[in-house]
């Protein structure tokens, strides 16, 4: 007569190991990209809502604004949001703050756009 185990091997435990870490470590960086990505997109938001604010104060004002609070003062805890501006002309930046991961996202750093809706980088406003 036999006896059976109806326990789980050692083998098959290290085995089901395996497969979990290799399949973490392929989604590990595609979900670090999906951050980035997100977090930039905040970032975008508030560059947009600065931009319609400084079109907004024009209408009021002889000039652009070159006070970022004029402009509602968009937030982040990953940016943060500067305004350069000069009589008809402005550029709004939003610049990774360091020490935080997005400060790693080098080909986006800074995000800009300027009074002819001129977005750099290109790519990263996609």
């Amino acid at each position: 007569m036999q006896n059976y185990s109806k326990g789980v091997t050692l083998l098959e435990v290290m085995i089901v190991i395996i497969i979990v870490a290799i399949l973490a470590a392929i989604a590990y960086p595609s979900y670090l990209n999906y951050l980035t990505k997100s977090r930039r997109a905040e970032a975008i938001r508030g560059l947009l809502s600065a931009q319609l604010k400084q079109e907004e104060w024009r209408v009021s004002h002889a000039s652009y604004s070159s006070s970022i609070t004029d402009l509602g003062n968009p937030t982040s805890d990953y940016y943060t949001f500067s305004v350069s501006a000069s009589g008809s002309t402005y550029e709004l930046k939003a610049t990774p703050k360091s020490g935080t991961p997005q400060a790693n996202d080098s080909g986006c750093n800074p995000i800009t756009i300027n009074q002819q809706d001129l977005r750099q980088p290109t790519a990263c406003w996609n």
